[in-house]
Formats: C-alpha cells, structure tokens, sequence
C-alpha cells in the first residue's frame, strides 16, 4: 500500500513538472511577458500580491461568497433531494426546474442576477444556482439507492418516516451527498470568479483578475488563477477530511 502511495506522488509530481516545464518553453517561445509570462516571474507576481494590503479582505470576501453560497444550495439540495427521492410525483414536478437550471448558460445567469441584485450579491446567487442542482441530484441518486428491503422492513416494523429519514436514507446516501458537495464547490468555485469578473464587486478575486487584465498585467493575472485553484483545492480537502470522519466504509 505504501509502494502504491508513494508511486502515485511521484506520478503527481512528474505531471506538476511537466506542466511547468511546458509553460516555460512557452513563455520562451512567445518570449513576451504580455502574452505568457515565465513561471518564476508569475511566482514573483503571487508573492507580491500576498503582502498586499487588502490581500486578505480580497481573499475573504471571495470565499465568504463561496461559503453562503455552498450552505444555501447544500440546505436546499439536500431537503429537495430526499423529499424527490422519496416522493415520486414531487420529484417529477422538480426534475424539470433542475434540468433548465443546469442547462441555463451561466453567462445568462450572470447579466440577469447582475438586473436583479446588488453587485455583492451576483456571485452568491450564481454560486447557489450552480451548486444547488448538482447537490439534489447527488441525493434524489442517493435515496433511489437505498435498498428498499430495508425500508420495507422498518415500515411493516411501523417505525415513523422522520426516523426511516434519519436513520435509513440518511446514512446510506452520505457518501452521495459528499459526492454531490465536492463537485458543486468546484463548479461553483469557478461560477463566483466568473461572477465577480463581470459584477465587479469592491473586493474579490475575479474583480482584481478583470482589473489586472485591463492593464495587461498578464503575470497578476495568472497569480490571482493560481490563489484561486489553491483555495479551491483547500475546500476539496476540508470536504474529504469531513467524509472521512462520517462516513463508515464497509
């Protein structure tokens, strides 16, 4: 098991180089810090972005976003989703929302919520529209694959529907609703940049991006790219610790 540990990071860490060695022959290819900037350079830029002064107030309000956004669609997702796995005529009555939603160009979303809301709210709301569909999907999947002999035991037992709720389908769909969690926080991760590039929020990270793109500021640009994949993959790993401490393996 540790040889096979071991063999994946050194994979992992051949692929990381590769990357960088590809960007680096790129950037002397194009040989222009307007079009690609070297990685040592970008590394300069993202150092001297972290001692800014409002550095953290950016961060924070990006991932306060983030976070309001995740529990409402999460909440929701998750409430939705067991009512529609359960109840087969509600969740034909809310297959249909969840299809249009999911199909809506993000984009079209963005410049109506940007009618609709104040700036700071734009990022939350797209967040919460791409997160949520993905979430109550993972579990209206989660309860069809509950075994039913069991459930049809604990009704012929005439043990009540909160607690077949609580103690059936809740556990037995846990790993679906981690599922469904870690792919909307990275759908909807890239939703909040994307909404903040176009609402313009006083601080954020994809108002700093368009900012630094205006002026050709290629290498801030990218280190703002890099901050954002960083923190993303930070609430990955938050996400899986938490799995891994709830959820029992059989």
């Amino acid at each position: 098991m540790n040889l096979n540990i071991s063999k994946n990071r050194i994979i992992s860490a051949i692929s990381v180089l590769t990357l960088l060695a590809a960007w680096k022959l790129l950037s002397v290819f194009y040989s222009s810090e307007f079009i690609l900037p070297s990685p040592e350079s970008t590394v300069l830029a993202t150092l001297k972005l972290i001692v800014t002064k409002n550095f953290l107030l950016t961060i924070g309000a990006t991932v306060l976003r983030g976070i309001a956004g995740f529990i409402l669609s999460f909440i929701l997702g998750l409430v939705l989703g067991v009512f529609a796995g359960i109840n087969s005529s509600f969740n034909a009555f809310l297959r249909p929302i969840l299809i249009t939603i999911r199909s809506t160009p993000v984009i079209s979303l963005i410049l109506l919520a940007l009618i609709w809301f104040k700036v700071d709210m734009v990022p939350v709301f797209i967040a919460f529209l791409t997160m949520f569909p993905i979430i109550c999907t993972n579990v209206i999947d989660g309860i069809r694959n509950v075994d039913r002999d069991l459930v049809e035991m604990a009704r012929i037992y005439k043990i009540g529907q909160q607690k077949i709720i609580k103690d059936v389908y809740l556990p037995a769909i846990t790993p679906f609703i981690f599922s469904g969690a870690s792919s909307a926080m990275g759908f909807g991760w890239r939703a909040i940049i994307i909404g903040e590039v176009l609402s313009q929020p006083q601080f954020g990270i994809g108002t700093l991006m368009q900012t630094s793109q205006t002026y050709l500021l290629v290498d801030q640009v990218i280190a703002w790219t890099i901050i954002a994949i960083l923190i993303s993959y930070l609430f990955e790993i938050v996400i899986r610790r938490i799995e891994h401490r709830i959820v029992i393996w059989k």
